[in-house]
């Protein structure tokens, strides 16, 4: 039986095969960036569930982000070995298996190892969606192609908190892994059909070896960030996961940048107009993703929002973001990229800084108004940084820097979550106690209060020996809710200067632009 390869499908369906295949491959797309997106609203009912802290649920993000990086790599090794459709229905059906095994996950470890499973598949569906779009779509029809893969992408952020939202709100926590489930299974049964098998040709050989030093030297520098507040930051386990993140790094750079087939092409960071790209995607990718991971929470454990509203709250940005992706990218061919760029980073430095400013009183459409107008910036730099990133390369390097500006993207993403976490944690306990050490009786504020409390515990008929300790209780919970707080102002005002940073190599980029590609 021959193989089914694009041109027989073609043949076979007709004109109408380039929209069957993209219907398969979006379904596969969206199940996939949906469930990557529920689960932030849900964090803070998992932390609950299982009695974890803010240390331990960072992981529900940071691994999966931290997965789909990798997950991106193994892409261009699965095609060549299995070919479209195995690949596609391979990774569908562990991603079910995840989802499965994560809504029955009796605690914390098991749901964070499926969360890293749904994110490598995530990382393995998303190229391997554009590049069957790409194949099966004519030259004249490509841009319409990625516009529709991009729509695919951008429906998750858009629709995956609200949805996440309404079956908390509804049902639990762990029905946000059982709603993706019919649609990953209707894209494994299209996907049978309509996807095309492996062309004949040579099967690229795998980089295991930088695979392994690039895994593990992520694993152990992730695990010591976040565990370096429970654990000590000096102690014994955590100067020893660093050191062996350090020594696993510095061997994947050197074995990548002498294998003749590496996982990363490290040479496309000669051109220093690329180099500058990949830098302001990595601090893209910091902000971008931390301040995801950021909003809903604060939101729901200051404010009190419920998941549900939570996920309305950023609804508006990502319906935002559906139509200024195409204007971005239109914008992109009729104005200097660089100046798209900075544009969209001053959109994002000044949608954190506002949000540094936040309290519990602060409206539900002031902190909407922020996610758009970093939404905004996220339209504005996307397709004007790729197309910068591409354009001081040559032809034959194209494939190579596409996928090194994509993993530059993710691994800021990775770290920008788990940065962002550490932070939350450590300003939060700073805060703490500096307002503890002013509870004094030499403080009169303080002291009023307590005589206050222990007023109304009085009148509520609470023994006078239980007076004192409840409202010392209570100022205690006051200290740490107004902590917490600035905890998250000052990791706000992380991500706005990071953003500020970025403005830098945003403006190298442009100025050190080759007069022909490198």
């Amino acid at each position: 039986m021959p193989s089914e390869t694009i041109e027989v499908l073609a043949a076979r369906y007709g004109p109408r095969y380039r929209w069957l295949a993209t219907v398969t491959v979006m379904l596969g797309t969206i199940s996939a960036v949906l469930t990557t997106t529920t689960v932030n609203v849900a964090i803070p009912d998992i932390m609950g569930a299982f009695g974890i802290g803010q240390d331990k649920a960072q992981w529900l993000s940071t691994g999966a982000l931290a997965a789909m990086t990798v997950g991106m790599l193994l892409n261009a090794w699965l095609l060549a070995r299995y070919g479209q459709r195995r690949t596609f229905i391979g990774a569908l059906c562990v991603f079910i298996a995840a989802l499965l095994v994560a809504g029955m996950a009796p605690n914390e470890a098991v749901l964070i190892g499926c969360r890293i499973v749904q994110g490598g598949v995530a990382g393995v569906l998303q190229p391997l969606s554009m590049y069957t779009l790409f194949r099966v779509f004519p030259p004249n029809q490509r841009g319409t192609a990625m516009g529709l893969f991009g729509m695919s992408v951008i429906l998750g952020p858009a629709l995956g908190p609200t949805l996440g939202g309404v079956m908390i709100e509804h049902f639990n926590w762990r029905y946000i892994f059982y709603v993706a489930v019919p649609v990953a299974a209707l894209g494994m049964l299209l996907g049978s059909i309509f996807m095309p098998q492996r062309e004949d040709g040579v099967r690229a050989k795998f980089d295991f070896a930088g695979f392994t030093l690039l895994a593990v030297g992520l694993a152990c520098l992730l695990t010591a960030l976040s565990s370096g507040q429970r654990e000590g930051w000096y102690s014994d386990y955590i100067v020893a996961l660093f050191a062996v993140s350090v020594v696993a790094g510095t061997g994947f750079l050197l074995w990548e940048l002498h294998t003749p087939q590496p996982l990363v092409a490290l040479r496309v960071l000669g051109n220093g107009q690329f180099t500058c790209a990949a830098t302001v995607a990595c601090m893209f990718g910091v902000g971008l993703f931390g301040s995801t991971y950021l909003v809903p929470l604060f939101v729901q454990t200051v404010q009190g929002y419920t998941p549900y509203a939570s996920g309305l709250l950023l609804m508006p940005g990502g319906l935002i973001l559906g139509l200024f992706m195409p204007i971005g990218g239109w914008m992109s061919d009729h104005m200097p990229a660089r100046i798209l760029v900075i544009g969209g980073l001053i959109c994002f430095m000044l949608s954190s800084y506002w949000l540094a400013a936040v309290d519990v009183n602060s409206g539900f459409w002031m902190v909407a108004g922020c996610v758009v107008l970093s939404r905004i910036g996220l339209g504005l730099i996307k397709p004007s940084l790729n197309v910068t990133a591409l354009r001081s390369l040559r032809p034959e390097l194209l494939t190579q820097g596409a996928g090194m500006i994509n993993f530059a993207r993710q691994i800021g993403g990775a770290f920008g979550v788990n940065m962002l976490s550490v932070t939350l944690d450590r300003r939060t306990f700073f805060h703490s106690d500096a307002l503890t050490s002013l509870q004094t009786s030499a403080n009169s504020a303080t002291a009023e209060l307590l005589r206050q409390l222990k007023m109304l515990l009085a009148q509520s008929g609470l023994p006078p020996d239980l007076q004192a300790s409840g409202a010392m209780h209570y100022l205690g919970r006051v200290v740490h809710a107004q902590a917490y707080t600035m905890g998250f102002r000052d990791s706000f005002l992380l991500v706005a200067i990071i953003f500020t940073i970025g403005l830098l190599p945003a403006w190298i980029m442009g100025r050190s632009a080759a007069s022909k590609p490198w």
